[in-house]
C-alpha cells in the first residue's frame, strides 16, 4: 500500500510559477500569480481579463503539467482570486 506524499503550498506555487514562465515567458510570470493552494485548487490572481481568459482557456493543460511535475493528481482546478 503506497503512502501519499503531502505536498505543501510553497512547492505547488513554485511549480505553477515555473510552468507559467515556460508557457507565457517573463511577461506571463509577472501577470499570472498563484495566491494560495487549498482543497486541490490553485487560486490565481491575474493582471487583467486577458490573462485570466488565457488561464481559463488553457486550464486543463496547465493542471496536467503541474500534476506531471508533482507526480500525482494533486491539483484538480484553477480558480481566479480577487
Amino acid at each position: 500500500m503506497s503512502k501519499r506524499i503531502n505536498i505543501d503550498q510553497e512547492t505547488i506555487c513554485y511549480i505553477f510559477r515555473q510552468i507559467i514562465k515556460e508557457e507565457y515567458g517573463k511577461q506571463g510570470a509577472e501577470n499570472i500569480v498563484p495566491v494560495f493552494f487549498k482543497d486541490k485548487k490553485i487560486f490565481v490572481k491575474t493582471a487583467g481579463l486577458n490573462w485570466a481568459s488565457e488561464i481559463l482557456t488553457n486550464k486543463k493543460q496547465i493542471i496536467k503539467k503541474v500534476n506531471e511535475q508533482l507526480g500525482g493528481e494533486e491539483i484538480v482546478d484553477l480558480e481566479m482570486s480577487q
